[in-house]
């Protein structure tokens, strides 16, 4: 569905040094540096995948989006989306896609929701059913019925958040590209923004490509992960894979009857110990969960226990070590 084939992308930066002397001589003799975004950026996706595209910030995600939604023009390599060039037939293009930047709006700023939603369906020339149904849907699903009569810039975050993803879905776009989605959303909005994204993706075959720093969104939603670090593509695999290569720990939690003997099990470290509670680091290259859970059994009247897998935030920081980005 998607096709990216060796995109390069580079941006003129000015420099000058603090001062007024600094600025006056910077406008009869500027200086600039070269950034080079992107870096022969390939890669493919196929309709109905959602793929987290990570990166720290100043890697190239939002440039490759921008791109890729025919916003900015590369300096080379080639783009192909369902058969659509997207700098090149940006008409038809943007008529397969939706859009969300966290910090960008579609929406006009002093007019109620609802009159931006109008004015975006003759922008897309929606059909009137169509534009209707959709309208049902989304509002009902993303729980925006009674603000829709409300001027955007009255609207809390999590609500422009939720009428800016409605508004990118109105005219049944087979591409989603969400730039930071849940940027400053509440712990509740950030549930239905994410149920909803999994929804159309089930219900509507609607391929989702998602750039965020909360790793959280990526674990909830994305099953494929591609990986950019200073404008290249360093890593493209399963979350399955990448968690599986870097899981060497698990966290054990334990709680006991009253216990004040020593525990000592060869493999885990103890991270924290009262009389009642012990939480064990196990290195699973030396020994297995189980048995640590059954050495336990032995020396202790459990009452609870839990294993959990190491955070998904540890185990990107540890990519980022790894590739020196």
């Amino acid at each position: 569905m998607i096709e990216v084939e060796s995109l390069n992308k580079t941006f003129k930066v000015s420099k000058r040094n603090a001062g007024v002397f600094a600025a006056v001589k910077s406008l009869f003799n500027p200086k600039y540096t070269t950034v080079r975004a992107l870096e022969d950026v390939s890669f493919k996706i196929d309709e109905g995948e959602i793929v987290g595209y990570i990166g720290p910030n100043g890697a190239g995600k939002s440039t490759t989006i921008k791109i890729i939604s025919g916003i900015l023009v590369p300096d080379s390599g080639k783009c192909n989306i369902l058969g659509l060039t997207p700098w090149k037939n940006r008409i038809n293009h943007v008529k397969n896609i939706g859009v969300v930047f966290g910090q960008r709006s579609q929406l006009w700023w002093d007019v109620p929701v609802i009159d931006s939603f109008h004015l975006l369906k003759d922008i897309y020339k929606i059909p009137t059913k169509v534009f209707k149904d959709n309208l049902d849907l989304l509002t009902s699903t993303l729980d925006i019925s009674s603000i829709l009569t409300t001027p955007v810039r009255q609207l809390s975050l999590g609500q422009q958040m939720r009428c800016e993803i409605a508004a990118s879905l109105l005219h049944n776009p087979k591409i989603l590209f969400l730039d930071e989605p849940t940027i400053g959303l509440d712990a509740v909005s950030k549930i239905a923004v994410r149920n909803f994204i999994k929804n159309i993706n089930k219900e509507k075959n609607v391929t989702v490509i998602l750039t965020t720093h909360d790793m959280s969104d990526i674990e909830a939603l994305a099953d494929r992960i591609i990986l950019i670090g200073k404008g290249r593509i360093l890593l493209d695999g399963s979350l399955t894979e990448l968690k599986n290569r870097f899981a060497t720990h698990k966290t054990l939690t334990v709680d006991f009857k009253e216990n004040t003997e020593d525990i000592n099990i060869e493999g885990t470290t103890i991270l924290s110990k009262s009389t009642e509670r012990l939480t064990l680091s196990v290195d699973l290259d030396k020994i297995k969960a189980s048995e640590v859970i059954s050495s336990l059994s032995k020396e202790l009247e459990n009452i609870d226990l839990s294993v959990d897998s190491r955070p998904i935030e540890e185990i990107i920081v540890e990519l980022y070590k790894e590739y020196q980005i």
